[in-house]
């Protein structure tokens, strides 16, 4: 079984002015093929997000003309165009729309569906995308559009502007990537508007960045973020959020969206995997973007000097929206034609800089939570989701059923790169059943290759374990697959790879085919699956789970695991206790990991060394 959504690197998508050109000269073809006699340039099985769709198309004809003059497309354009204003603006209050805070306007907005009352929610949305294509058909419609249709369609996008800042509540789906969408909107439509209305539309349009989407802006790993679907980060949407904050830089220079722009890039390079995949999310936990993505990864990743590009996209949707039978949709084209406009070329090395919530070289990754937990661990192309047991989700030592991993103080990490390794300690007090104030040492270290795990706690009772991860999914060329197996672990105390006893949506059997994403959905209140899957994943009560004993030889007080990752062979580590803290040695490395204490500012020592 194979992941539907997360197939090819994006950055693997040729972007030369050559390659664009002949995206673009197959969308005209299949265009000129497939107008009506009324203009219409919709696939004829576009029934939901269809009120963009046709202006889409035409914006790309119009990029089209303005790269090629191919004579065929002016016709094209301007009969499209007239099926828009004529068929796709609504003026009539859509039955049932709830975020109105002016009836009767008359102003022009889109649906989500052409029906009176079908799907009223996505109105909102859909005018964004509409007024962006809008924008995108001015751009270019010199030799294309006389003074009156440009009128028209400037009066157009600025009643679509009045409808979203002015008669409906400002982004009612709290959704980032829309609320920073109508900016960019705004942003683009002053610039054809007279003088004094386009000062006034691209003042309202920062006013509102500032006050909706910055001042709303939340917290994760470390970083402030748009907000999105009522959460943080999400791995749909999120991308897609930095594309239109890479427009908004592009179009405006104000400094506000670049510097958004880089904290929202550094946050997607930290908790993407080397091989680019990724879960988690508010709306969609496991759904990845297209097309979409390119422009903000490719446009952030030079900016920070990162390789955004490997995220994996679905590359169905490679170069622009399409429906199941693979044939052109317009829905957000305005992405192929910024993508198009934007300088080409991505920045394909690892960033060198290290950070916090990230420990990464080679083909090994560990993204780690806002409890500096392991929320992805990445070895030997096989993917590890924090397992589950009796409803704790995460990586760490087990006794007396209490997963200890939740922090009751200050976390510490140290970063260190000695001879080729790669190192990070996270250091965080926990508190047992008995209310006693322990600290977990973890040391994660990497030669690129291969990753050891070893997690110091003072010494337990019962039977303590660490719980070490779900094996979920594997690369498998340019796809991702499925899986249950880890690949090549090893411990130096027992390991084990348990499966839930009990049935039901509240058990993760890794071996079922099944994805998180359908899974978190399925755990959800919502029975629309519109419920927010990281909320609803928190409801899992056991998982697969891989399951490493205490390693012999630790210190009489301590318990200490040591687990790795992409090496099956057999695996010893020795331990040793010193006034400095504890000694580890493996066949590759010698670690301190220092005294919980610390330095003098609380800090904690590590050295790493090769043998």
């Amino acid at each position: 079984m194979h992941l539907p959504y997360q197939r090819g690197p994006l950055h693997d998508l040729p972007d030369t002015p050559e390659a664009y050109d002949a995206v673009l000269a197959r969308v005209a073809e299949e265009a000129l093929a497939r107008i009506t006699p009324d203009g219409s340039l919709e696939h004829p099985a576009a029934r939901l997000d269809v009120g963009d769709t046709s202006l889409g198309v035409t914006s790309l004809l119009a990029l089209a003309w303005q790269r090629g003059r191919d004579p065929r497309l002016p016709e094209a354009v301007r009969r499209s165009l007239a099926f828009h204003l004529r068929e796709r603006v609504f003026r009539e209050d859509n039955p049932g729309y709830p975020n109105l805070r002016a009836r009767g306007s008359g102003l022009p907005y889109a649906r989500f569906a052409l029906r009176a009352g079908a799907h009223p929610h996505g109105d909102w949305p859909s005018t964004v995308w509409a007024l962006l294509q809008a924008v995108d058909v001015l751009d270019a419609a010199d030799g294309l559009l006389d003074d009156r249709a440009r009128r028209d369609l400037a009066a157009l996008g600025l009643g679509y502007w009045q409808w979203l800042t002015e008669a409906t509540f400002f982004n009612p789906q709290q959704a980032g990537n829309q609320a920073i969408a109508c900016v960019v909107g705004g942003l683009m439509l002053a610039r054809h508007l007279p003088p004094a209305s386009g000062r006034t539309v691209r003042l309202r349009a920062m006013r509102l960045y500032d006050r909706e989407v910055r001042a709303r802006r939340v917290r994760a790993r470390g970083a402030l973020l748009p907000p999105e679907h009522g959460g943080a980060y999400d791995n749909n949407y999120g991308p897609i959020s930095l594309s239109f904050l890479a427009q908004a830089h592009r179009v405006s220079g104000e400094e506000v969206f670049a510097e958004d722009g880089d904290a929202l890039a550094r946050f997607v390079d930290a908790r993407l995997t080397g091989g680019g995949f990724d879960i988690g999310g508010p709306r969609y936990s496991e759904q990845h973007c297209g097309f979409e993505a390119v422009l903000g990864l490719r446009h952030f990743g030079r900016r920070i000097g990162a390789d955004l590009g490997r995220y994996r996209g679905d590359t169905r949707w490679a170069r622009h929206a399409a429906q199941p039978d693979g044939g052109v949709d317009g829905h957000f084209a305005f992405m192929l034609v910024w993508q198009i406009q934007d300088t080409p070329g991505w920045h394909r090395t690892p960033s060198a800089a290290p950070a916090r919530h990230q420990l990464r070289a080679g083909g090994v990754s560990v993204a780690f939570d806002d409890r500096m937990t392991p929320a992805l661990i990445e070895a030997a192309g096989t993917y590890y989701l924090p397992a589950a047991v009796h409803r704790q989700h995460g990586f760490g030592p087990v006794t007396d059923g209490l997963l200890l991993c939740r922090p009751f103080g200050e976390v510490r990490v140290r970063d260190l790169r000695a001879g080729g390794l790669a190192g990070k300690l996270v250091t965080q007090p926990v508190v047992d059943r008995e209310r006693v104030l322990r600290h977990v040492r973890s040391l994660y270290v990497t030669d690129g290759t291969r990753l050891w795990v070893t997690v110091a706690v003072q010494r337990l009772t019962g039977t303590p374990y660490l719980l070490a991860g779900m094996p979920y999914a594997a690369d498998d060329g340019d796809r991702v697959r499925r899986t249950a197996r880890p690949a090549g672990v090893a411990s130096a105390g027992s390991l084990r790879l348990t499966h839930p006893a009990a049935a039901g949506t509240d058990h993760f059997d890794a071996r079922a085919e099944i994805t998180q994403e359908q899974a978190a959905f399925a755990l959800s209140a919502d029975p629309r699956v519109f419920g927010n899957p990281d909320d609803s994943w928190r409801h899992l009560v056991s998982s697969t789970a891989l399951v490493a004993g205490p390693a012999p030889g630790a210190p009489a007080d301590l318990h200490v695991f040591a687990v790795r990752y992409g090496d099956a062979g057999p695996f010893t580590a020795e331990f040793e206790a010193g006034a400095r803290g504890l000694r580890v040695r493996t066949d590759a490395f010698t670690a301190l990991i220092g005294d919980a204490a610390g330095d003098a500012h609380g800090e904690p020592e590590l050295t790493l060394r090769r043998p």
